[in-house]
């Protein structure tokens, strides 16, 4: 019974060695025994190889799952007709293709279990009727921007903070369908010939995609998101971006047909800031807007909206926004509304306001009012005209009446800091006064901007123009004092 338990050997017993009291133990020579002993050195925990393990497990098994994912999908593909499929399907619809996914994963993969065919099924209705893996993200309204750096690594912003998410893509060519998704319904390509692309989502939402060999580290695409609920002049207020008394300022500008140039660097909220100033142009004005990528969502009847078109495989075939401003002009239109001047079309710009389209509104990139001026300069000369400075000057003078600077702070809050006049010329220069500015006192504990924002007491001199246009004007609106403080 014993044959195959192979016993201990045990130690013979030791019996304890025990000092006589009457011979106490020797003390160790004050040579043998160092001043200060080092500490004693406790022995290294082993390495647990648990969480790589576990990690290698959770990628073979997400590789797996993309794999039959893309088999599922591609049976499901050779079962219907997906000309039929849209973005827009029915609910019904979307329950009779789960049905069917549902059926294949089964078919495919018996082992999986009800939750994980129910995701694979969400995520193959998602590259069916949507974009892929950007539909969890484009339903969360609270991510406001959306920036893809090749198929593993997808950055979100959300509350003014970009982090790293979940979400990837399979690999290159799965990004390159979801970009092709995109930017197909709109007529425009992105392939090896034209690498670069703008476009829009149906929401309004701004696009831009660069891949290979423009874009080293594989498809680059950028989203910045307009919500399904758009910002109103209300959350203005709430979130302390602006004063009350500083829309209502705005309202009689814009009422007043005031030429209104609005500042700002990327992600200011310039657009944003565009799309709620139109707001306030009268019911009964023909109204043109000029885009690359039509973004503004003008509320009011009487609107012509006008698109760029970039260059066909041949190379020729591109319009853009010079060629639709001065097209513009023969559209007989109270107000033109330019989503950006970025190049030579500022002159004719400028021009038009100086000619009978007041109450005209653009935006421009600057980091303050007096660099708007100077970008507006450079930006003239590139229309291939060898105008002098003051001649420029003066047609920036006597065309805008108005600069809004919009700003984001430390922290990610987007502030409008500077509402400024254009007063005139005084020999060369420009002359300009704050009306309402931004005065930041700080940075707070969590990281974020505070400050003031204030009436500096300054009276615009066009104060006539509004009361003339019938604007109702408080003149407390302009005494000095704190129109808003943060907590």
């Amino acid at each position: 019974m014993g044959l195959f338990t192979k016993k201990e050997s045990t130690p013979p017993a030791v019996p304890p060695v025990r000092l006589r009291e009457s011979q106490p133990a020797a003390a160790p020579s004050p040579a043998a025994q160092p001043e200060n002993p080092p500490p004693p050195t406790l022995p290294k925990p082993p390495e647990r190889p648990a969480e790589p393990r576990r990690r290698l497990q959770d990628d073979e098994r997400t590789r797996r799952l993309q794999d039959l994912k893309s088999v599922v999908h591609r049976k499901l593909v050779d079962q219907l007709d997906m000309t039929k499929l849209s973005r827009d399907a029915t609910s019904e619809m979307r329950d009779q293709v789960k049905q069917v996914v549902v059926a294949l994963c089964e078919e495919e993969n018996p082992l999986l279990n009800f939750n994980e065919r129910q995701r694979l099924a969400d995520e193959i209705l998602d590259e069916t009727f949507g974009l892929g893996p950007l539909e969890p993200l484009l339903k969360d309204d609270l991510i406001s921007d959306i920036l893809i750096n090749g198929p593993h690594q997808v950055y979100i912003e959300r509350g003014g903070q970009l982090t790293l998410s979940e979400v990837k893509f399979k690999d290159n060519a799965h990004l390159l369908h979801v970009i092709d998704k995109i930017v197909s319904p709109l007529g425009r390509r992105c392939d090896e010939v034209s690498p670069m692309v703008d476009a829009r989502l149906k929401d309004g939402s701004r696009v831009n995609a660069i891949i290979p060999p423009l874009a080293i580290d594989g498809p680059s695409m950028s989203i910045r998101r307009f919500g399904k609920d758009p910002i109103t002049w209300d959350d203005y207020v709430r979130f302390k971006s602006c004063a009350a008394e500083m829309v209502l300022f705005f309202e009689a500008c814009v009422m007043a047909g005031l030429n209104v140039l609005i500042v700002g660097g990327t992600g200011s909220g310039k657009t944003t800031l565009l799309n709620n100033l139109s707001s306030f142009i009268p019911a009964t004005d023909r109204i043109v807007t000029i885009e690359d990528a039509a973004e503004l969502q003008l509320r009011q009847p009487h609107v012509v909206r006008l698109e760029t078109r970039p260059p066909n495989i041949e190379g020729k075939g591109r319009v853009a926004i010079r060629d639709l401003l001065i097209n513009a002009l023969r559209m007989r239109p109270d107000r033109i509304v330019v989503g950006e001047c970025r190049g030579g079309e500022t002159l004719d710009m400028l021009q038009a306001m100086n000619t009978g389209h007041e109450g005209s509104m653009t935006t421009v990139h600057a980091n303050s009012t007096r660099d708007a001026v100077q970008r507006v300069e450079t930006m003239v000369m590139m229309a291939g005209f060898e105008l002098p400075t003051r001649a420029i000057r003066q047609q920036f003078a006597s065309a805008i009446d108005l600069i809004v600077q919009a700003a984001r702070l430390t922290g990610g809050q987007r502030r409008i800091t500077n509402v400024t006049e254009v007063q005139g010329m005084e020999g060369d220069v420009i002359t300009m006064q704050d009306i309402f500015k931004f005065e930041q006192d700080g940075v707070n504990t969590e990281g974020k901007a505070f400050g003031r924002t204030v009436s500096t007491g300054v009276r615009p001199q066009f104060m006539d123009r509004l009361i003339a246009a019938g604007a109702v004007v408080d003149p407390d609106w302009f005494t000095a004092r704190d129109l808003v403080v943060d907590d």
